[in-house]
């Protein structure tokens, strides 16, 4: 008999009855992430386009053949994290393209992606820290000595232009972001908080 209430109770109570998002807000927020999308394929064949134009100019830089090799193996290397942090970026691209915003769930579910891929892209542009202080080590190498800088007037401007790196590195990384992603997850939030209103 219990178990007979039980089971009616279960069924009156549907958990899985979510608000629905209307077709004509669906539209809205389909531009926004269309933008999105566009900007992400940009980015990535722009990258992809990017580093083998930068390793075909080195070999043009009259610079020694050791030098020239270690330039090879930071970008190849910084290519290896490019494509680790891209293959974190496809999966946000691949959920965009086959949105099912029907509900607000999905779209909880598609701002809790967007603020990882942001944790993601910062985190990109940090990764980039050991290259710039390596690359700074290659150029430094690369002058000749000069007698009229001692090592202490060197040591100093190696440390401000890894400083100056970092900070065009964090801010660079944050500007692009916000330019070309963070407007459009904005005008999303607001268009899903206008619905909430609603």
């Amino acid at each position: 008999m219990e178990l007979d209430n039980f089971k009616s109770l279960w069924q009156k109570e549907d958990i899985s009855d979510t608000p629905e998002i209307s077709p004509e807000k669906q539209r809205q927020i389909h531009h926004p992430l269309e933008r999105i999308r566009k900007n992400m394929r940009y980015e990535f064949w722009s990258t992809i386009t990017l580093l083998p134009v930068i390793l075909v100019v080195i070999w043009f830089f009259p610079i020694t053949f050791r030098f020239r090799v270690y330039i090879e193996v930071l970008v190849a290397s910084m290519a290896l994290v490019t494509a680790f942090f891209f293959s974190k970026f496809f999966k946000l691209y691949k959920e965009i393209s086959n949105p099912t915003l029907g509900t607000y769930d999905s779209l909880k579910d598609l701002f809790h992606q967007f603020e990882l891929n942001k944790q993601y892209y910062l985190s990109f542009y940090l990764s980039f820290v050991p290259f710039l202080v390596c690359e700074m080590i290659i150029i430094t190498e690369s002058i000749p000595y000069n007698h009229k800088y001692t090592d202490g007037l060197l040591a100093v401007k190696f440390i401000i232009s890894i400083l100056l790196g970092l900070f065009f590195l964090y801010f660079a990384g944050n500007w692009w972001f916000k330019h070309f992603y963070g407007k459009y997850i904005d005008r999303i939030k607001k268009l899903v908080d206008e619905m909430k209103q609603n």
